[in-house]
């Protein structure tokens, strides 16, 4: 059995959760400014204003904005994403348009304390979005059962790859960098805030490329979660930013949200979600119509 990182404090945890239902407000507040004929770079930019304005003052990773087949990561190649080598992953020039789909996502740090969150949604009614968000909520739970199982991270992975193809979807988290359907976030220290890199944040980046290159190995896990073999590890305690992206006929739909892993558990930092709203009030209109 691997070592693992120090237990985060109940402050901290709470700290954690504070800072993704920020982020998440961030998100719906501007995706209910979205209007038709807005670019990708403009919701990026009015999102990184919003969350400045609420006090953050450091990234993971300033804010993303995809709109129309660009949600569905058709081309993009995550490797050559890291540096800033395929602008591409970046906001771009796609204007928004009526019945568009798109996905805001940011990961704001505020103080020590990190969130990574992925919100998606359409301009309007949109069909395919709205099947592949009810298709989100099996992989949510499927997640968090195989963990509380403690069954190997790249089975659960691997798990989610099944359950798409069995809906008909495609995993479109293969995308990102070293096809990850989730990473590692931990307490920052006090190295100076605020530096940034092609967009990613250098304490997060410092962090997190510690424990892939040093820490990480030399325990014996890996904190980037993939369907590969590096994550055949059992889960590891500590807070994982959890993202699995669907992707159907030109549309893409994720979300993203922080997973408590314990030594025994396993369990979502927070319900009380945009998505998790969503599932809940969907679940409520089948009940009545059943009745």
């Amino acid at each position: 059995m691997p070592a693992h990182p120090r237990a985060l404090s109940a402050h901290d945890l709470y700290q954690f959760r504070s800072i993704q239902r920020l982020a998440y407000q961030c998100a719906e507040t501007i995706a209910g400014e979205l209007k038709p004929g807005i670019r990708e770079k403009d919701a990026a930019a009015l999102m990184k204003t919003w969350l400045q304005d609420h006090g953050v003052n450091d990234w993971f990773h300033q804010p993303f904005a995809w709109f129309g087949a660009r949600t569905a990561f058709d081309g993009f190649d995550g490797l050559r994403h890291l540096g800033g080598f395929n602008l591409a992953f970046y906001p771009g020039k796609t204007v928004l348009e009526e019945g568009m789909p798109f996905i805001l996502d940011c990961a704001p740090t505020r103080g020590a304390y990190t969130a990574d969150i992925g919100y998606s949604g359409a301009l309007g009614h949109n069909p395919r979005v709205e099947r592949l968000q009810d298709d989100l909520m099996a992989h949510r739970q499927l997640i968090l059962d195989l963990v509380k199982q403690r069954k190997p991270l790249a089975e659960v992975s691997q798990a989610i790859d099944a359950l798409c193809a069995k809906q008909g979807t495609q995993p479109r988290h293969k995308a990102y960098p070293f096809e990850v359907l989730a990473h590692r976030v931990e307490k920052l220290g006090d190295r100076k805030q605020g530096l940034s890199i092609a967009r990613f944040g250098v304490r997060n980046l410092y962090t997190l490329t510690r424990n892939a290159l040093v820490t990480g190995r030399q325990q014996g896990w890996s904190p980037l979660w993939s369907s590969h073999s590096r994550s055949a590890h059992p889960p590891t305690p500590g807070l994982w930013a959890v993202e699995p992206h669907l992707g159907w006929r030109g549309v893409g739909v994720k979300f993203e949200e922080l997973l408590v892993v314990t030594e025994h558990d396993a369990y979502w930092l927070d319900e009380d979600l945009p998505h998790v709203r969503r599932w809940q009030a969907r679940q409520g209109e089948t009940r009545q119509v059943a009745a």
